[in-house]
């Protein structure tokens, strides 16, 4: 039979909670009583089962973030926030991704369940506002990057309406009046909002946006590209595209770039996440900025303050967005 805490309190001559409290690191034991502790459990090759008493304090210290995909660097860029943040009051991370399956991310979630994680980190969801909902009244859950409509549970994110606005109101500034949208045909809150901005910040112009000039798919890269064949080959081509995200943007230069334009100076092209590539593309890529980095320390302070909180924080915050204009729209 394997030693437990009771022989090794026994052994000592000791209580039980005092062998608990050397294993917790308890300042409130003598130094000769934790020595005497600590020199039984080697004598007698005890192995504390630390799932065990983390899963009846429901504390591990540990918070789980879960991820649509583990290629998107945007993803990554927030995750070194959270880390650094967490890292500094005694926390890890843990990540994993979703493949934007229900059935994955279900199954990630049982480390929630199980009480393995004292918390979840979501950046995009396939659980409605319903479940998200009902979840957040028995654990501590947070939504990253993509809110959804009717969740009352903490959420970080940018404001996507407003930053659509703002990126038809510069390339609007550089002097472009016909305009070509990509968007995707998907159910992330993100994706309409900043649609939806573009379209109000083009209609206070008077300028409306025409169905040929909107394609709207999927975020796979390859639409992009799609999507800037299809403008090209319109009788009146736009002077200028915005992407809602910088993927398909990238996409679309290159396919741009394949029929014989050159994307800064014929084309103006915007993405939008700011991520790695998009100093590193030719031409390097004007694009929308979420300030990854400041978005996974806030979420993760809340979250944490959450755990021990008597009252939840399922605030919603917004973090400021920034235009970079760069080359491909000829700065």
């Amino acid at each position: 039979m394997s030693v437990t805490i009771k022989d090794v309190a026994r052994e000592a001559g000791v209580s039980v909670a005092t062998v608990s409290r050397v294993l917790n690191g308890s300042p409130n034991v003598s130094e000769s009583s934790a020595k005497l502790v600590n020199e039984t459990i080697e004598r007698l090759g005890y192995s504390p089962n630390f799932l065990g008493r983390n899963l009846r304090k429901r504390a591990t210290n540990v918070i789980l973030v879960i991820m649509p995909n583990a290629e998107h660097s945007l993803y990554m860029k927030i995750c070194v926030g959270m880390q650094n943040y967490a890292q500094k009051v005694g926390y890890d991370i843990i990540t994993a991704s979703s493949n934007a399956t229900t059935t994955v991310e279900t199954r990630h979630m049982n480390m929630l369940f199980n009480r393995t994680v004292d918390g979840v980190v979501l950046m995009g969801t396939n659980y409605n506002a319903d479940s998200l909902n009902k979840l957040a009244e028995n654990y501590d859950i947070a939504l990253c990057c993509e809110g959804v409509v009717g969740a009352k549970v903490l959420t970080v994110t940018v404001d996507d309406e407003q930053a659509g606005y703002d990126a038809a109101q510069a390339l609007y500034a550089k002097g472009h009046r016909c305009l070509g949208f990509i968007g995707a045909e998907s159910t992330a809150l993100s994706a309409s909002r900043r649609e939806n901005g573009f379209r109000r910040a083009l209609a206070e112009h008077g300028i409306e946006l025409a169905p040929e000039y909107v394609y709207k798919n999927t975020y796979d890269q390859e639409n992009g590209a799609v999507a800037m064949e299809h403008f090209l080959k319109l009788p009146k081509p736009p002077t200028a595209v915005f992407a809602v995200s910088d993927i398909l943007a990238m996409s679309a230069i290159r396919k741009a770039f394949e029929m014989g334009r050159t994307v800064g100076r014929d084309l103006s092209v915007m993405g939008f996440d700011n991520i790695s590539m998009c100093e590193l593309t030719n031409p390097s890529l004007s694009t929308v900025e979420q300030p990854c980095y400041k978005m996974g320390e806030l979420v993760c302070k809340r979250l944490i303050e959450n755990f021990t909180a008597d009252r939840k924080d399922n605030a919603y915050y917004t973090v400021a967005h920034k235009i970079i204009l760069r080359e491909s729209t000829g700065d």
